[in-house]
């Protein structure tokens, strides 16, 4: 007997996503696609009105082209306005940049506070 099962849609894998790969989706987005994420680690926070997770994110910008997107994603990483579901980004800071000029590359690590919204 076969039985044949659905795959699943683009639209019902999207959302299955983690907070922290959606996350991990937009700081890519906001890096303009020109980084990669080298690391990232995630841990439980939580304060006595507040539950969420910590994220540190470390990206690479790797030619030219892409450390002038680095240094945009440096200057707006702390303004910016995440829009993720059930989530609000309390919190992301700049807490390391590292620069070789030949061949260009710039590595940026990031801390971001992600809140559950009640």
């Amino acid at each position: 007997m076969h039985i044949e099962t659905a795959r699943p849609t683009r639209a019902s894998r999207k959302a299955r996503r983690t907070p922290g790969e959606r996350l991990l989706e937009a700081l890519r987005e906001l890096a303009q696609g020109k980084a990669s994420v080298s690391r990232h680690s995630e841990k439980n926070w939580a304060s006595i009105t507040f539950a969420g997770t910590r994220h540190r994110v470390d990206m690479l910008f790797e030619g030219d082209e892409a450390v002038e997107a680095g240094e945009c994603f440096i200057a707006f990483l702390p303004e910016h306005e995440f829009a993720i579901p059930g989530q609000l980004v309390a919190d992301a800071a700049i807490t390391e940049v590292d620069s070789v000029l030949h061949p260009p590359q710039l590595r940026v690590r990031c801390e971001l506070l992600m809140l559950e919204e009640s």
